[in-house]
């Protein structure tokens, strides 16, 4: 904080510093008398101040209440980012008392910070596994809990899934009405194909883990548009704060250029960053300005560059609260912010709540309803977003004319690795389904091994994303009476060399109720045809969009018998798969599906229309 200008109350604190702190080194300061005057500084926004006073009471006052306040001195050096200091400040306080459970959790935190994770592990854990863990006041429970939680979480991170999720069925089993544990845990499942998802135990019911189900779950798991709003609305009621200020976009005045705004933390190596890069290049300067706020890692990767280079500014917010965000957006005189992200790993749906711009729109990161209140508008095509699921969006669609996405045409692919060195089997169909292994319902992982064992010697193709699908895809496969060896694993790899292997496989096989998208695209850009089942939702339709815009219509079905009866006709007629890869090879990069520019200025069009409008009614 800029202390060249201190606020009222920060100069009331700092009038009283020097005393304070002569009071602390000199042993005179009751352990009261400091907590108040630390609490004070730190309401005035002088946690560096408050840490100071800790430090010199500390060191020069013999209290068998010490601890105490290295506690506090810990908390404040956290919350300041000095996260080596915390650690000594915990440890000094376990030092003088080692049964002092709350510096043990907080300690995991400190060391975690810095990288340790093992460590961190350990700390929890020895609050876990105590029976009694020694505390000032806490409810053993709540510090049990809150040690479970958080090694679950981290090892959830560090992808060790089955050890997270047995940590989580811990914490549920002696608090059973934790919603965040439980939609950790409905995900986690998710993520290992452990299946049943709803897998129930004790007093943990299914309505409880379908009601803490996450949105990112739920697409996953339900086609049915009600669930998914229900489940948005959940989100944004429990963890969005209400904004009952007026919009911030009033206050200021817009006139020239029309200024886009684009919201978002995954402007680099990510999906969204991998489809958007060229929509950014190709935006019309002569009507419009192109700005990013952003909270994206500097991957250091060519993409994140690219992307930068194609913005008249980007703004780094990641450091900023909600609200000063949304006052520097608002200032910029954005007529028309384009939400990224939506409720997805990272989002800031405080930012939006705040309306900097009258014009909000929803775009590719969450290709369902957010339910978010200042999120007006969501762009979709006719196909993805019938007129029988717009009441159970909260946004109005903004309908492009032939496909809601846009993609990249510089994508560049490395030459095709032999069947060998992929580990294909040198003769046979090769299906393949190289979306994320979350995306994967017993349903249709059942469906996929009985179009296996109909095709024969086919194989199937699958993005290798952990150990523990692996082994469940496996095990059910040979319930199936599918051979291992018919399941072909690929490690994650590079763009160009991923994009590389979708010309060695014949038959793409879509997942549903969650399709592919920027999967499908690279899948269809390619040359690889994509079988998709269409259901009800938005994200349940996307592959059916981009099929109908390359021309090939009749690669969507919509019951999963229909869909399984395709795949086997396909896969038992070569022939009929080349037909569609030589249909792709000659007309699928000139197809509406890829005409990029024509998207963009639909887009564009659509945009110059609501922003005049509201430039009109301001």
């Amino acid at each position: 904080m800029d202390m060249s200008t201190p606020t009222p109350a920060q100069s009331q604190a700092l009038a009283q510093i020097e005393q304070w702190l002569a009071a602390a080194r000199g042993g005179q300061m009751e352990l009261p008398t400091l907590l108040d005057a630390a609490g004070r500084l730190q309401a005035a926004g002088v946690g560096t101040a408050a840490a100071l006073l800790y430090q010199n009471w500390i060191a020069a006052t013999p209290s068998p209440l010490r601890h105490v306040a290295c506690f506090n001195w810990g908390a404040i050096l956290g919350d300041l980012g000095r996260h080596a200091e915390a650690e000594a400040a915990y440890l000094l306080a376990l030092q003088l008392a080692p049964n002092f459970a709350q510096a043990r959790l907080n300690l995991g935190h400190q060391v975690e910070h810095q990288g340790r994770p093992a460590e961190a592990l350990a700390h929890w854990r020895s609050v876990y596994e105590d029976p009694e863990p020694g505390s000032l006041g806490a409810d053993p429970l709540s510090l049990h809990l809150h040690a479970l939680n958080n090694a679950a979480r981290l090892l959830e991170t560090l992808k060790r899934y089955d050890e997270s999720e047995a940590l989580m069925r811990r914490s549920l089993a002696l608090s059973p009405r934790q919603s965040d544990v439980a939609q950790h845990y409905v995900h986690i499942r998710q993520k290992q194909c452990a299946w049943p998802v709803y897998d129930t135990f004790g007093d943990v019911t299914h309505n409880h883990l379908l009601m803490s189900t996450s949105l990112l779950g739920m697409l996953d798991e339900s086609d049915d548009p009600a669930l998914q709003l229900l489940t948005a609305q959940r989100f944004v009621h429990e963890k969005v704060a209400k904004v009952t200020t007026p919009p911030l976009h009033q206050a200021h005045r817009r006139e020239g250029k029309i200024k886009i705004g684009y919201l978002s933390g995954d402007l680099c190596m990510h999906a969204v960053g991998l489809l958007t890069a060229e929509m950014f290049e190709l935006h019309d300067r002569e009507k419009f300005e192109v700005h990013a706020f952003c909270w994206s890692k500097e991957d250091g990767t060519p993409l994140r560059a690219r992307i930068k280079a194609a913005m008249d500014s980007l703004t780094p917010i990641g450091g900023m609260g909600d609200r000063q965000a949304a006052e520097l957006i608002a200032a910029a005189g954005i007529d028309v912010l384009v939400d990224l992200q939506g409720l997805t790993n990272g989002a800031r749906p405080g930012i939006l709540a705040q309306r900097p711009a009258p014009v909000q729109v929803s775009y590719l990161g969450l290709p369902a309803t957010s339910a978010l209140p200042g999120v007006d508008w969501i762009i979709a095509d006719r196909f993805v977003m019938t007129p029988e699921v717009l009441p159970y969006h909260t946004e109005k669609p903004i309908y492009l004319p032939h496909c809601y996405q846009v993609s990249d045409r510089q994508r560049v692919a490395n030459p095709p690795p032999t069947r060998a060195e992929a580990g294909l089997p040198e003769q046979g169909f090769v299906f393949c389904a190289f979306n994320n292994n979350h995306k994967m319902s017993e349903e249709v992982w059942r469906c996929w091994m009985r179009i296996l064992r109909q095709v024969q010697g086919s194989v199937l193709w699958l993005l290798a994303d952990n150990p523990f699908a692996q082994a469940n895809l496996t095990r059910v496969a040979g319930e199936e009476g599918i051979a291992a060896e018919r399941l072909v694993f690929a490690p994650r790899a590079l763009p160009a060399d991923y994009l590389a292997r979708f010309q060695l496989a014949d038959l793409f096989l879509d997942t549903f109720p969650y399709n592919a998208g920027t999967t499908a695209s690279d899948c269809l850009w390619m040359g690889t045809p994509i079988l998709t089942r269409s259901g009800k939702t938005y994200i349940s339709r996307m592959a059916g969009s981009l099929l109908t815009a390359v021309g090939l219509p009749d690669l969507i079905t919509t019951t999963l018998d229909e869909y399984e009866q395709r795949a086997v006709q396909i896969g038992n007629q070569p022939a009929r798969a080349a037909s569609y890869k030589r249909y792709l090879a000659e007309h699928g990069r000139s197809s509406a599906l890829f005409d990029i520019p024509a998207t963009v200025r639909d887009i564009e069009r659509e945009f110059e229309r609501l922003a005049l409008d509201a430039r009109h009614k301001a």
